[in-house]
């Protein structure tokens, strides 16, 4: 089908498919879902030293009682290697969960707002950013649930008491299913940590980006360079980050709880009483704000990236 540019579609034709600067036809979702799965996944995997230590300050905070100190800790306990601990679910997971959350997130955008219609979908667009998100997470988290769950139970574990290798660290938490609630027993309090990440990521991303380009690069989207437009989307990706990770700390918390041995049949409800909600909102939360706010920038970066080599230009801002 032809691109229908905005000024010329009627309220009969109007498709939100084809307003942007490119159609939003199949190659074009199909390409969103593999930048989506190579920036999550590479992205993630490279925050794994800090994500171990985050989530060991986060389960044991007496041992682990800082960035610094607990990183000492896991130097000298485990060597350089235990930084590295549950890095190949940590890249296959985030991969899987980055191909729905971005390729959908882009189909449900699109179908929200034909929904909506042309009018509604650029009054409530924020409304329609966040049900988008919302939407493409839910799917997400699914996949990510089972390799999210063996992580944690791998990064969590004193050294020799769990397999660390993917492989056998799978099949470990399916032999013990009945009481790891292997595979998707994390499910519920992913949902309430990456759903709100996710709308706060998506929406943030997208309202930051088109201030950029309404109030500092005041100039038409199209007239700046590639590079130019990149380091927009990184900026506006590691400031949504920051929102992200504030929003979504305390579930979480919860999720590396779960993984921890003293905690096995333990409802949500019993941890959160017993870890109480000021530990669950600030425990590891300086280096989660750092770990998300750069993993964030460098996810749309990535995304941004991918799609620009495939001629789709740079998400948001028109």
């Amino acid at each position: 089908m032809a691109h229908l540019a905005p000024s010329t579609q009627t309220n009969s034709t109007w498709n939100a498919r084809y307003t942007g600067p490119v159609p939003h036809d199949a190659k074009y979702y199909t390409v969103c879902m593999v930048a989506g799965g190579l920036a999550c996944g590479v992205t993630h995997a490279c925050m794994t030293p800090l994500d171990v230590t985050k989530c060991n300050m986060q389960v044991d905070p007496a041992k682990y009682r800082g960035l610094i100190p607990g990183a000492r800790t896991i130097l000298a306990e485990e060597g350089v290697k235990g930084f590295w601990k549950g890095v190949g679910p940590t890249f296959v997971g985030y991969s899987l969960q980055g191909l729905f959350k971005y390729g959908l997130y882009e189909f449900f955008k699109d179908a929200y707002m034909n929904l909506a219609g042309e009018e509604a979908s650029q009054k409530y667009k924020g409304a329609i950013w966040l049900a988008g998100s919302a939407s493409a997470e839910l799917i997400a988290d699914v996949a990510l649930c089972p390799l999210e769950m063996t992580k944690v139970r791998i990064q969590t574990s004193p050294a020799g008491t769990f397999p660390v290798p993917m492989v056998a660290a799978l099949r470990e938490m399916s032999r013990l299913r009945a009481e790891t609630r292997y595979p998707f027993g994390s499910v519920v309090p992913l949902w309430s940590r990456q759903i709100p990440y996710t709308m706060a990521k998506f929406f943030c991303y997208e309202y930051i980006v088109e201030l950029f380009y309404k109030h500092v690069f005041t100039a038409p989207k199209d007239s700046y360079g590639k590079t130019t437009q990149l380091g927009i989307t990184f900026a506006s990706g590691y400031l949504a980050g920051v929102v992200c990770a504030l929003v979504s700390h305390p579930a979480d918390s919860l999720v590396s709880l779960m993984g921890k041995p003293a905690n096995r049949g333990k409802s949500l409800g019993a941890i959160a009483s017993e870890t109480g909600l000021v530990a669950l909102a600030t425990k590891g939360l300086g280096t989660r704000v750092i770990m998300i706010g750069t993993l964030t920038g460098f996810q749309w970066w990535l995304y941004d990236t991918v799609k620009t080599a495939a001629g789709l230009g740079t998400t948001g801002g028109h």
